[in-house]
């Protein structure tokens, strides 16, 4: 099969073995695969990794030995395979499982090819009506919905999204729901535009307000984000952290200290209410596709998706 290949920082597009499913996992064909800034964190180093990159997709149900019946099903897949068995898994955190691996990006093959593997049990079904165009946004969506279900999101709050990418378009999206006032730092007037649309205010970062924002959402992809989360952030305020990238973040820690601030770490979340929300359009992300390529135009694909301002690209096998 046609499979994009990343090794030791460089991507290139080769044939490589048609996977096989092992005892409880699907054969799963994809349909449509999504760019993530995660994938273009792992290109530069950001954990060291050597496969098939990328984790948002939704699929078909090729095979699965041990779920016959499940064959045929339109699915997206929780992209954290664990082992039920450690102490994590055992203390009902299994997405930290000490013996985890990651669709795309924890020895696991990714989704930027034309079949993959996973658990049965990660794979969800998608409603008959959302189309694969909404279904591929799941993983990233539940990301952002992730948020809520670490914390408690009062009404009467002000919540600032510093980032308007990929997912931080999705964060506030997800948070207008809580009926805070939400606001985000964004640059580039597509960005600016979908958010006046979701009912999101805009904030220039040059007019970012110091010490008076009860949460901060990071989700700018670059330490730099932090630093302006950190001016914004009010004394005993959160900062919710969501960017991953290549490198090491320095911090003020004093501060932190001083004004007893507490920082959340948001990671994956849970693909069912991502998979509600779709089905009942209380969102609908297809307006955040920036353009589609092939499998085999994979490296033009990344291209796309790391220019500025670019929001999500697909790829299609």
């Amino acid at each position: 099969m046609k499979a994009l290949w990343l090794e030791d920082k460089t991507l290139s597009v080769r044939d490589v073995a048609r996977p096989t499913p092992a005892a409880g996992e699907a054969l799963v064909r994809v349909r449509l695969a999504g760019v993530c800034a995660t994938d273009l964190e792992l290109v530069k180093g950001y954990y060291p990794y050597t496969g098939i990159p990328g984790h948002e997709f939704v699929g078909e149900i090729v095979e699965a030995p041990d779920a016959p019946g499940r064959a045929g099903e339109r699915v997206v897949g929780e992209i954290n395979a664990v082992c039920g068995q450690c102490g994590t898994c055992r203390r009902g955190h299994p997405r930290h499982c000490e013996r985890r691996t990651v669709l795309g990006i924890v020895n696991r093959n990714g989704v930027f090819a034309e079949y993959l593997t996973l658990p049965v049990a990660n794979l969800l079904r998608v409603p008959e009506h959302v189309p694969d165009e909404a279904a591929v946004f799941t993983e990233p969506l539940a990301a952002a919905l992730e948020i809520q279900d670490q914390m408690t999101i009062d009404p009467a709050a002000r919540v600032l999204v510093i980032g308007a990418g990929r997912l931080g378009q999705l964060i506030a999206r997800s948070l207008v729901s809580t009926g805070a006032r939400i606001e985000a730092v964004a640059l580039h007037p597509r960005q600016k535009a979908l958010l006046t649309a979701a009912g999101v205010g805009l904030v220039d970062e040059a007019d970012v307000p110091s010490r008076c924002v009860d949460v901060v959402v990071e989700a700018t992809g670059s330490a730099s984000g932090f630093a302006l989360a950190q001016k914004a952030v009010r004394p005993r305020g959160t900062i919710v952290l969501k960017s991953t990238y290549a490198g090491r973040l320095e911090i003020d820690a004093a501060p932190i200290v001083v004004d007893e601030i507490t920082i959340i770490g948001s990671r994956c979340g849970d693909f069912v209410p991502a998979v509600r929300m779709l089905d009942e359009r209380r969102i609908d992300p297809r307006d955040l596709i920036d353009g589609e390529r092939s499998l085999t135009d994979a490296l033009r694909a990344l291209d796309a998706a790391a220019a500025p301002g670019a929001l999500k690209i697909l790829v299609r096998p």
